[in-house]
């Protein structure tokens, strides 16, 4: 698995987290869902990503997004 396809599984199971959470937890739990959406604006925007320098640090290879 490259780095771009681990940081959108995991951002896609996070907004998926956040959705089950706040259907069957507390509506609350949206919030995480809020902040993922963001943290993706965010790091379109910047480049910066928390997901993808902990993935890296973690070794998996880098990769290019959609190919």
């Amino acid at each position: 698995m490259t780095l771009d396809r681990a940081v959108m599984t995991f951002a896609g199971t996070v907004v998926l987290a956040g959705v089950a959470l706040a259907h069957f937890v507390h509506p609350a739990w949206i919030w995480l869902t809020v902040f993922a959406g963001v943290n993706m604006i965010q790091a379109a925007f910047t480049g910066f990503c928390l997901a993808a320098m902990v993935f890296k640090r973690l070794g998996v290879t880098p990769g290019l997004a959609f190919k």
